[in-house]
């Protein structure tokens, strides 16, 4: 049987004697790094470092790691989080319409692919919408919205949020704008995917848009959600080449592929602690 790990991300100012440390209080407390990443970026002067540990024996003394490690963490002016990878994260889908991105998700969840708790699916489109896809006992929320409804359904949106004790949201193509105070409440743990084409093709049918002006590449971004509308820190990207042969619907049936890739790859990234951030950026910690 594989031994219980943790993993360890970290980032501070970068010092001489950050690496010794949190390796000399790992080996104290009996515990043996599996894999450990680390940058130095150079314009911010921040350090940053993702560790995965375990004990040889399975007698890692967590609180004991935690006090050494809050030491560590003062003397160095660090932002730190310790976390059992047996431990699976809770996690909100919010959906409209299009439904690939959830579908999507759906699937990798069932394979183990994704490991997590999904604990609701929230729509402003009824459940009938999605009469192709299995939800299981995973809780559905119709939430409809207006104009003139807005910050009540977002009131609701986040009570959902609140008591599903989800710890990550991911907007799986969620056709509205969130407000600022909600993109506010979930700073950090929120992933958004749009089309990269933004801001060149902004407003509806954008592959439409795309197809007219003559494009050759398309692609797709996932970042956190902030209050700026989708100006996050960017998580990934990945593009599709396309020719003078493909119409508009060839441009949004491979769109639909490359926002469910990316999407999957940003939330699998999350959900094993692979993604801290610098300021207006990310550092992704791949395998």
């Amino acid at each position: 049987m594989p031994r219980p790990e943790h993993v360890l991300t970290l980032s501070c100012p970068n010092r001489p004697g950050i690496v010794a440390a949190v390796a000399t209080t790992i080996f104290e407390q009996g515990g043996n790094i599996r894999e450990a990443q680390q940058y130095d970026d150079v314009e911010s002067r921040r350090f940053f470092a993702r560790i995965t540990l375990d004990h040889p024996e399975n007698a890692l003394d967590v609180p004991a790691l935690r006090t050494g490690l809050e030491a560590v963490a003062e003397r160095f002016s660090m932002q730190w989080t310790l976390r059992d990878r047996a431990q699976k994260r809770k996690v909100v889908v919010l959906v409209s319409k299009f439904d690939h991105c959830l579908a999507d998700i759906l699937y990798r969840w069932r394979l183990g692919e994704l490991p997590m708790e999904l604990v609701g699916v929230i729509s402003n489109h009824p459940r009938e919408t999605y009469q192709h896809l299995d939800f299981a006992d995973v809780p559905f929320h119709h939430l409809p919205v207006t104009k003139s409804t807005k910050m009540e359904q977002e009131a609701e949106v986040w009570r959902v949020i609140r008591e599903s004790g989800a710890e990550l949201v991911i907007l799986a193509r969620y056709m509205q704008v969130l407000s600022d105070g909600l993109a506010a409440k979930l700073a950090g743990r929120c992933i958004n995917i749009h089309h990269s084409f933004l801001p060149g093709f902004k407003g509806a049918r954008p592959y439409h848009q795309a197809h007219a002006r003559g494009v050759k590449l398309i692609g797709a971004t996932a970042h956190f959600v902030t209050a700026d509308l989708d100006e996050g820190p960017i998580i990934e990207q990945d593009v599709e080449r396309i020719s003078h042969n493909d119409t508009p619907d060839d441009l949004v049936r491979q769109g639909r592929d490359i926002e469910r890739r990316v999407l999957s790859r940003a939330l699998l990234w999350q959900l094993e602690d692979r993604i801290l951030l610098n300021g207006a950026r990310t550092v992704v910690f791949r395998d």
